[in-house]
């Protein structure tokens, strides 16, 4: 069994933005990813994106990072 959070959140403000990034990416280091490699795989992540949708725009993504724990890298 594991704990899922899943969290998409909005701000005015950047910097609020990049100090709930930062504590993602602190975390990432705990998260793991279920059945990768195979077809049913789940992979942890968080993604950054500039969004735009109030002003008919689309979002623009400024950091992805995906943990692959059975490769012990992250991208």
């Amino acid at each position: 069994m594991k704990h899922r959070v899943r969290i998409d959140m909005s701000f005015e403000n950047e910097a609020d933005a990049k100090e709930l990034t930062g504590y993602a990416r602190n975390m990432a280091g705990k998260a793991v990813s279920i059945n990768e490699g195979e077809a049913n795989e789940e992979i942890s992540f968080y993604d950054h994106e500039l969004c735009r949708h109030d002003e008919s725009q689309p979002c623009t993504r400024l950091e992805r990072i995906e943990i692959r724990t059975g490769r012990g890298e992250q991208r």
